[in-house]
């Protein structure tokens, strides 16, 4: 790489992680429900009692998130929930900046900057870093792993160890890499001895993730099985869309609402080309990329659990680098090829600038969503520091219509007494209740839900009210 080259790749990484502070500055957006809960999590840790994992409604719990939220609820207090919004935004960036470097590496440097544009420009990567999810820090990991094996360098099985401790996407997708190395490695000179420290390596880098999780979940729950068997069982309380016969069609339309339907028609013709002039030894990370996402996303098919979007968010990307292959690699191509690929990119190139016109309104929809996220939290402090609020808890339990606001109330009131009308309703306390439209869909209903639980008790008076929300209480 030359030293131009190099400064600019400075600039740009500068540049994204300027851009991701200032957007995480001027949004103020905070961490979705699963977020919220591994905050509070790490809190318990902290205070030194274990994560409450059998909560109601608990989502599943990632090991090295609750690592993570705790620090930061160590050092940032109740801001910690910012910093873990601000640590996303920096991993976003993290992870277009190596959609760049691993286009680079495989398919050139025109290509993979294409590739991150199309990452960069998806609505749903964006909204998964304004929540707080933990999407992009896993497929930030993810990504510079992949970035290391296509440059050959050490370090992939430490990265993917560490994502395997937020997704179990990246137990798969270790297990690709471990099976690659070592087919690298049957016609290495290493001596015997050398193969069978490598092979306990790959084996130790395959199990320690799944281990770890496992075992945080036996010492938690007493059962090292419990996350799956309890996003499975949540999955069908709630009328999830769940079974392997929903997969092809949550398959085409969750990839179309990632990347948009241009991109994830252009990824197919990329691969095809990137197979013919590039060649199959080339393509190997982001095929693998690719394979693992897919292999992962039937699995939660078969295994019963939720079909959603964000398990197909390690496929889409590597659909954006096929994608960005075919409309630029001709850039890396000589002769009449490179004129014939030219033209026809050209043309796709009006495809892509329909599909930017697409896109338009689901940026919309981000910003939108953005300022009902903040709407709602200031919302729920203001009323939970309200003195009659406070004064009703000294009668009972704050409750909820649903589980959905929980762990947000939980967050800000460490001490209280919390749960949701869905699961028990209390005859005294505080009972809270959405007041807009918007506010109600999302936090007063949920799937098997009695809708009863949006209505207030006459027993409760009315007695504070702020932005979306109102409060009833009974002493």
């Amino acid at each position: 790489m030359s030293r131009f080259s190099r400064r600019v790749e400075l600039a740009a990484t500068v540049l994204a992680l300027a851009a991701a502070v200032l957007v995480w500055a001027l949004t103020r957006t905070y961490p979705n429900y699963d977020s919220y809960y591994h905050l509070v999590w790490g809190r318990e840790l902290l205070g030194g009692s274990l994560p409450s994992f059998e909560a109601y409604a608990a989502p599943t719990q990632h090991p090295l998130y609750i690592a993570v939220a705790a620090l930061l609820g160590l050092v940032f207090g109740e801001s910690g929930d910012r910093a873990l919004v601000l640590l996303c935004f920096l991993a976003h960036a993290a992870m277009v900046l190596g959609t760049y470097r691993l286009g680079a590496a495989v398919f050139g440097r025109w290509s993979g900057a294409l590739a991150a544009l199309f990452v960069a420009a998806s609505a749903s990567f964006l909204l998964y870093a304004a929540r707080g999810y933990v999407d992009p820090p896993f497929l930030a990991l993810v990504i510079w792993a992949g970035v290391l094996a296509a440059e050959d360098r050490r370090g992939v099985p430490v990265l993917l160890v560490l994502a395997g401790l937020l997704r179990p996407e990246a137990w798969v997708l270790t297990g690709l890499w471990a099976v690659g190395d070592w087919w690298r490695g049957r016609t290495s000179p290493s001596g015997e001895s050398s193969k069978r420290r490598e092979a306990a390596g790959r084996v130790v880098a395959v199990f320690i993730a799944p281990g770890l999780w496992a075992l945080t979940d036996l010492i938690v729950t007493g059962n090292a099985a419990h996350s799956i068997q309890a996003t499975s069982t949540l999955a069908e309380e709630l009328g999830r869309v769940r079974g392997i016969q929903h997969v092809p069609g949550s398959f085409v339309t969750f990839i179309g609402s990632t990347v948009r339907p241009p991109v994830a028609l252009l990824a197919p013709i990329g691969a095809y080309l990137a197979w013919r002039f590039i060649g199959w030894r080339r393509l190997l990370v982001p095929a693998a990329l690719l394979a693992g996402g897919i292999i992962t996303f039937v699995g939660t098919g078969i295994l019963g659990l939720s079909i959603l979007p964000r398990y197909l968010t390690v496929p889409a990307i590597a659909m954006c680098l096929f994608a960005g292959y075919a409309l630029l690699g001709f850039t890396e191509a000589e002769g009449r090829v490179r004129a014939l690929w030219l033209r026809t990119s050209a043309g796709a190139a009006v495809v892509g600038a329909i599909g930017m016109l697409i896109l338009a309104p689901s940026l919309t929809n981000v910003t939108e969503e953005m300022r009902f996220i903040r709407a709602t939290h200031d919302s729920l402090v203001a009323l939970l520091d309200d003195p009659e609020v406070q004064a009703g808890l000294e009668c009972g339990p704050l409750t909820f219509p649903t589980y959905r606001l929980v762990p947000d109330a939980k967050w800000h009131l460490e001490d209280a007494r919390i749960g949701a009308r869905s699961a028990k309703r209390r005859d005294r306390g505080v009972e809270v209740f959405a007041l807009s439209q918007k506010g109600l869909r999302r936090y007063g209903f949920a799937d098997g839900t009695n809708p009863a639980v949006n209505l207030p008790n006459p027993a409760f008076e009315r007695v504070a009210s702020a932005g979306i929300l109102t409060a009833y209480r009974r002493c």
